[in-house]
C-alpha cells in the first residue's frame, strides 16, 4: 500500500491508520473485518448505531445503520457500522434506574467520540431514536467535527384508540382515582406499543430529532417519518450518501451549528410545542461547539414566537399524523417566510436552510394540527424561564395556558420521586398542593430523573389544573400540567428549594416569568444557616463520576465544561 492521502483530502483520518507498508498490522486487522484492497483506498464512512432490543424506540435500528451503510458505499465509501449503548426513559420511569438516563447522554457522546477518534473515520451517521440518543449524538458529531449527518430513527404509530405510553401512565392513575378497572389498565398496556419508534407525541424524542432538523444536520425530512415506512429506509441511504458529498466540500458540523442555527432551533421548537428537555440539550450542544447560547435566549425568542401545534402532550394529535399531512417543513417554510428564522443556514445537504424549503408546499387545507400564525394555540411560548427566591439562577416550565398561567398554593415537601407518586396515588395529595420533588438535581439525584411518573399520576386522578408540582429533577416531554422543573441552584448544592418547609405558600406566574416563595428572607437565612448538605448517594460507579462533573442545569447540565 502506498501512501495516497495527500491526494485525497478526504481521508485526512483514515490514512494515518491504513496506508504505507508500516499500517500492514491494521489492514490485517481490518481484512477480518471484510476489508478488500479497493476499500482502503476510500474513505472510511462510520455508522454510530444506537439499535439494541432494550426499547422499542431502538430495536429496528440495526436495519437502519445497515442501509445508511449501502449509501455510503455506493456513493464511494467505505462504512464501518459500530455500536453505541441507549437506555429506555419509559421503562425506568419511576425507579432508580431512571438516574442513569441523562447520564447516558454523556456516555453515548463519549463513546460516538471514543470509537471515531481512534478507528479513523473521515466521516460519520449517527442514528439515534430514545430521547437521549439525540442530544448524545449530535454532542459527538460536534466534538469530532468531521463530515456528519445525524438520522432519526422515527416514530411509532398510534396504538389502538389512539393510545401510546403515556396514556399507560395515565391509565395507572385514573385506576388508583378508580376510574380504571384493573382489566382496562392491562388492556391500555397491551395495545399502546404497537411496534418499534419513538414515543408518538411531542414529547422529548419528536422534539429533539425536530430540533436537529431545524439546526441543519439530518437531511429534510428525516424528523417526520414513521420508523416502520420506507421513506426511513431511503433517508439512510441518502445519509450515507450526503456523508461524501459533505467530504467533498469539506462541510463539517460546526460550519453548521452556528448560533443562528441554534435561534432555529428553539424558534421550531416553540412552534411544535416542545418539551423542556429541549432546553437543557440544546444549552448543552451549544457548548460543544462554543456557541453561547443560555436560558435568556428561550425567553427572548419565545416573545415573538408562537405555539401552533395541537400535539401531544397537551394537544390531541401524534406525530404520526403530522407525519401525515407533511412533517415539519411546511411548519419551517411558514415561519421562514414569517421572519422567524435564518434562511442563510448551511445545511447537510450542502444548501441554505432557505434552498432546502424553496419548493415545499404548504399543509392541506383540511388540516387541523398546525393552527395559522395569526391564529396560535398560544400566541408566545409554552416554554417559559422562571426566576426567583426559589429559583436565583432559573428553572424551566412547560405551561400551554390550558392549565391556567397563574398558580398559588401550599408545598408538600418530598426529597424523592417515589415519596412523592406514592402520597399521590393514596390520596394525601390534595387540591391545593404545589408538590416539591428535591434532590433529585443532576448532582443530587445524581441524574436529574424526569417526573413522568407523579405528573401522569396527577393527570390521571384528574388533578391536572388542582396540584403543581416544582422540582430540580426534570420531566419528560410526555409531562403535561403546571409543573416546574431544573430549578437551580439545586438542592444538593443549597439551592433555596432545599429550604422549602411543608405548608410554605408558593407562588407561580408563568405570566410575569417568576416562582416565589412567600416566606420572609430572614426565616429563610435561618434555614439556611441550619442546613447541611446529605452525602452522596453513590461513592463509586458512572453516577458517582457524573455528580462529580456534571454542571448545573441552567448551563445544560454538561460534563465537560471548564
Amino acid at each position: 500500500m502506498t501512501d495516497d492521502h495527500a491526494s485525497d483530502p478526504r481521508r485526512r483520518y483514515s490514512a494515518p491508520v491504513v496506508d504505507g507498508v508500516g499500517k500492514a498490522p491494521s489492514r490485517s486487522m481490518l481484512r477480518a473485518t471484510g476489508f478488500t484492497d479497493e476499500d482502503f483506498t476510500k474513505p472510511q464512512i462510520g455508522i454510530a448505531s444506537t439499535w439494541s432490543r432494550v426499547t422499542p424506540c431502538n430495536m429496528h435500528i440495526n436495519t437502519l445503520a445497515d442501509e445508511a451503510g449501502r449509501g455510503a458505499d455506493a456513493a464511494g465509501g467505505k462504512s464501518v457500522i459500530f455500536n453505541t449503548i441507549t437506555v429506555s426513559d419509559g421503562i425506568a420511569n419511576g425507579t432508580e434506574g431512571m438516574k442513569y438516563s441523562l447520564v447516558s447522554r454523556e456516555v453515548i457522546a463519549d463513546s460516538i467520540e471514543t470509537v471515531a477518534g481512534c478507528e479513523g473515520f473521515d466521516g460519520l451517521v449517527a442514528i439515534g431514536g430514545c430521547d437521549k440518543n439525540m442530544p448524545g449524538c449530535l454532542m459527538g458529531l460536534a466534538r469530532l467535527n468531521r463530515p456528519s449527518v445525524f438520522v432519526y430513527g422515527g416514530t411509532i404509530k398510534p396504538g389502538k384508540n389512539h393510545t401510546d405510553l403515556i396514556s399507560v401512565f395515565e391509565a395507572v392513575g385514573a385506576h388508583a382515582k378508580g376510574d380504571k378497572s384493573l382489566i382496562e389498565v392491562k388492556q391500555v398496556e397491551e395495545e399502546a406499543i404497537p411496534g418499534a419508534g419513538s414515543c408518538g407525541g411531542m414529547y422529548t424524542a419528536n422534539t429533539m430529532a425536530s430540533a436537529i432538523e431545524a439546526l441543519g444536520m439530518s437531511l429534510p425530512g428525516s424528523s417526520a417519518q414513521n420508523a416502520e415506512d420506507n421513506d426511513k429506509l431511503e433517508d439512510c441511504r441518502a445519509a450515507g450518501e450526503a456523508v461524501l458529498k459533505l467530504l467533498d466540500r469539506d462541510i463539517k458540523p460546526r460550519d453548521i451549528l452556528t448560533r443562528e442555527a441554534f435561534e432555529n432551533a428553539i424558534t421550531v421548537v416553540i412552534a411544535l410545542g416542545g418539551s423542556t428537555n429541549a432546553v437543557l440539550h440544546l444549552i448543552a450542544m451549544a457548548h460543544t461547539v462554543d456557541v453561547a447560547l443560555s436560558l435568556e435566549d428561550f425567553t427572548r425568542i419565545g416573545k415573538r414566537v408562537p405555539v401552533l401545534a395541537d400535539l401531544r402532550p397537551s394537544g390531541h394529535y401524534m406525530m404520526s399524523e403530522l407525519v401525515a399531512i407533511g412533517g415539519i417543513q411546511p411548519l419551517m417554510k411558514t415561519l421562514l417566510d414569517a421572519g422567524l428564522l435564518h434562511g442563510d443556514c448551511l445545511t447537510v445537504t450542502g444548501k441554505t436552510l432557505a434552498e432546502n424549503l424553496e419548493n415545499v408546499a404548504p399543509y392541506p387545507e383540511e388540516q387541523d394540527i398546525i393552527h395559522a400564525l395569526d391564529k396560535p394555540i398560544k400566541k408566545d411560548s409554552h416554554l417559559r424561564i422562571l426566576y426567583g427566591n426559589l429559583a436565583p439562577t432559573g428553572a424551566v416550565a412547560k405551561i400551554t395556558g390550558k392549565e391556567g398561567t397563574y398558580f398559588k398554593g401550599n408545598a408538600r415537601v418530598f426529597h424523592s420521586e417515589e415519596e412523592a407518586t406514592d402520597r399521590i396515588m393514596d390520596g394525601t395529595v390534595t387540591a391545593g398542593d404545589v408538590l416539591v420533588i428535591r434532590y433529585e438535581g443532576p448532582k443530587g439525584g445524581p441524574g436529574m430523573r424526569e417526573m413522568l411518573t407523579p405528573t401522569s399520576a396527577i393527570m390521571g386522578r384528574g388533578l391536572g389544573q388542582d396540584v403543581a408540582l416544582i422540582t430540580d429533577g426534570r420531566f419528560s416531554g410526555g409531562s403535561h400540567g403546571f409543573v416546574v422543573g431544573h430549578l437551580t441552584p439545586e438542592a444538593q448544592e443549597g439551592g433555596p428549594i432545599a429550604l422549602v418547609e411543608t405548608g410554605d405558600e408558593i407562588i407561580i406566574d408563568a405570566e410575569a416569568n417568576t416562582i416565589t416563595l412567600n416566606v420572609e428572607e430572614a426565616e429563610l437565612e435561618r434555614r439556611r444557616a441550619a442546613w447541611t448538605a446529605p452525602p452522596p448517594r453513590y461513592t463509586r460507579g458512572v453516577l458517582a463520576k457524573y455528580a462529580k462533573t456534571v454542571s448545573s442545569a441552567s448551563l445544560g447540565a454538561i460534563t465537560d465544561g471548564d
